[in-house]
């Protein structure tokens, strides 16, 4: 007779829990709602405030490869050497052929390589047999040393942008090809992987989507008429918060009636101030830091719709939280955004970079009438129920871990 199968797995992140990974969060704990013991693994901590607790919570539940200090990580490497001197070579042999493609020095390499040391007799303690990671970049290095060092399987989840940019740098092909199955989070993202491998092996690229978190689905939705747009992310330039200032800026000239709310923190902060004292729009424009989860579904619902004017993208888990919350949303015309958001449907879709359109698309949101944006969100919020129901989603990524683990 066969064994029942040990529902267990282990996660490995470059940081988490991280303010703008929640995600991950609530794939990890939708899964052991589905019987899964999850061990949690990072290769280092987030170093600025978590403002949610279940971050938190998180925090304690998550061994940091790298807190184990440097005598305990050589000790794996030397231990791992004499004990598996093939599963070793065969390991250093990869962080070099990886190392010689890659767009990072050497000696990150070197420490992949001793990070996977110690992860892989770690797994090994715990009779771990599969590894997921999210995001194709340090974290998925080490994982594939592992893979190399034990035969332990590994998959991953690719998001987006990041990884498309750097393709080449980050060995992303090698590391599709040797996992035992890769996750994407849209139609566009599976497509773009597509592009790397051989068409035998398109089947082991799978669209599982990000889920939203509970908190943000709601029974019924109910416009709001207030003149208020929000924006929630990191204040970066792939987010496209400068221009949104300057977009903002034209509707002031223009005199219009608006307040437009930043909710998030980051390294355009300053940037952004800056542009922001430049128009004159301190009395228009604020910038509240991060938030929690809690005070960003007030701030989504307290406005009139969200906007979010990326420059790329994968596909933003907040798009699908203001969605979920019944706001109709603004923004680019890229990568997964219009498998999700549907122009003049539940949104507005327009062109990356256009100062212009994103001012229209603005103005015309300000001035639609209430039971338009009543329509938009309600049809919104049914698109976010079908697509993003984070336990649909994690029953799909289940579904994948078991088939790994009988293979």
């Amino acid at each position: 007779m066969k064994s029942p199968l040990r529902k267990r797995v282990a996660y490995l992140t470059s940081q988490y829990p991280k303010v703008s990974h929640s995600f991950i969060r609530r794939e990890i704990l939708a899964l052991e709602r589905l019987g899964w013991e999850v061990h949690r693994f990072a290769l280092r901590g987030w170093d600025a405030e978590l403002p949610d607790v279940d971050d938190r919570t998180e925090l304690e539940r998550t061994a940091y490869v790298l807190n184990k200090g440097v005598l305990s990580i050589a000790w794996a490497v030397v231990a791992t050497m004499f004990a598996a001197p093939g599963g070793f070579w065969r390991s250093f042999t990869m962080a070099v052929a990886l190392m010689r493609r890659s767009d990072r020095p050497f000696f990150l390499h070197a420490i992949y390589l001793a990070e996977a040391c110690w992860l892989a007799r770690e797994l090994a303690r715990l009779q771990l047999s599969h590894l997921h990671t999210h995001f194709g970049t340090n974290p998925t290095d080490v994982a594939l040393l592992v893979n190399c060092l034990t035969g332990i399987s590994y998959s991953f989840t690719v998001h987006g942008p990041e990884e498309f940019d750097r393709i080449i740098g980050i060995n992303l092909q090698t590391k599709v090809e040797r996992a035992k199955f890769v996750v994407a989070i849209s139609s566009f993202g599976r497509g773009q992987l597509m592009r790397l491998i051989h068409p035998s092996g398109w089947n082991k690229i799978k669209v599982v989507h990000c889920g939203v978190d509970e908190r943000f689905l709601i029974s019924s939705v109910l416009a709001n008429a207030a003149n208020k747009l929000v924006c929630v992310g990191r204040l970066c330039e792939q987010k496209g918060q400068a221009l949104l200032v300057s977009a903002a800026a034209r509707l002031a000239g223009r005199g219009a009636n608006f307040e437009l709310v930043l909710v998030g923190d980051g390294e355009n902060r300053p940037i952004i101030e800056q542009l922001i004292r430049d128009h004159q729009l301190q009395g228009k424009v604020r910038i509240t830091g991060w938030a929690d989860g809690e005070a960003v579904r007030r701030e989504i619902l307290d406005a009139r719709a969200f906007v979010l004017p990326s420059f790329a993208e994968g596909l933003a888990v907040v798009l699908m939280e203001a969605m979920a919350l019944g706001r109709p949303v603004l923004t680019t015309y890229i990568a997964g955004n219009p498998e999700l958001v549907v122009h003049e449907e539940n949104g507005w879709l327009f062109p990356a970079g256009s100062e212009d359109e994103l001012a229209d698309a603005m103005h015309r949101c300000l001035n639609a009438p209430v039971s338009v944006l009543q329509a938009m969100g309600e049809r919104g919020a049914r698109a976010v129920a079908e697509q993003h129901n984070v336990q649909t989603e994690a029953g799909k990524l289940s579904a994948l871990f078991a088939h790994a683990l009988e293979a």
